[in-house]
């Protein structure tokens, strides 16, 4: 009689497959997180040159100029994140709708790829659309802090506000290290204590803080690591939430 085949799997090699499963998962998910990263990274690479072309658009229209202002709004309250006219922002608009910095491409370099001044690679979940329908209305955040000058005060002098001379696409001017300024913008590494979400300060950090893509005034596009947190502005007293532009600036001279 012929000996009866057996079909069933028994437990060593069910344990034995499991095991192999296993191993292969471990291997796959870290290369597919990691590529997924970098296919992210390389989404935000794309979006910052966007915005660079744009900005070189811009400043042919207007005689070389970058996008600049506008007037800071004379009330300094806790959460108006632009308070000097000139300092370095991620913010597309103003507390009143007004476009600001890098917003003011909107509706004539970036009617068509507005998504441009969003990382995909987002730490936080953040609605770019609703954002973006604050343009207008409210104040909105984009992804990228925006260098449109060296202004690191609290708030603007009395008898207005000079234009500063350093806003030339092809001049930038010096840093305060008295190196040429090369940085239009950079992703923001902004990382807040909880305790000021009451006032609309919350963290907006990209790529899990690991580094920072930065869109330099030719229109090229550069990975920098965030080593020692070099790019990560930390606010964690009332202190240094009171002038935080000193260090974002920080970040940009970081890059040149």
């Amino acid at each position: 009689m012929t000996a009866r085949r057996r079909t069933a799997f028994t437990l060593l090699e069910i344990l034995v497959v499991m095991g192999v499963i296993g191993v292969l998962l471990g291997i796959l998910v870290p290369s597919l997180t990691r590529a997924r990263s970098v296919a992210k990274r390389a989404a935000c690479s794309s979006n910052l040159r966007h915005v660079g072309i744009a900005v070189h658009c811009y400043a042919q229209q207007f005689n070389g100029s970058i996008p600049y202002g506008p007037k800071a709004p004379p009330a300094l309250t806790a959460g108006n994140f632009y308070p000097a006219t000139g300092t370095p922002t991620s913010l597309i608009s103003l507390l009143n709708g007004e476009p600001v910095g890098a917003g003011l491409l909107l509706d004539d370099y970036l009617s068509n790829t507005p998504q441009a001044l969003f990382c995909p690679a987002t730490d936080q979940p953040v609605d770019t659309g609703a954002e973006l329908e604050k343009v207008g209305r409210s104040q909105a955040q984009a992804s990228y802090y925006y260098r449109h000058a060296s202004v690191a005060r609290r708030f603007d002098p009395a008898g207005g506000v000079p234009r500063p001379e350093h806003v030339r696409l092809d001049d930038l001017g010096r840093n305060r290290k008295g190196k040429p300024m090369r940085v239009l913008a950079l992703d923001t590494q902004f990382d807040v204590s909880s305790e000021f979400a009451a006032f609309g300060v919350v963290p907006r950090t990209h790529h899990g803080r690991r580094g920072v893509n930065t869109l330099y005034s030719d229109g090229s596009v550069g990975w920098h690591a965030n080593e020692n947190e070099r790019f990560t502005v930390r606010l964690d007293t009332v202190q240094s939430l009171i002038n935080p532009f000193d260090a974002i600036l920080s970040t940009f001279e970081a890059a040149e």
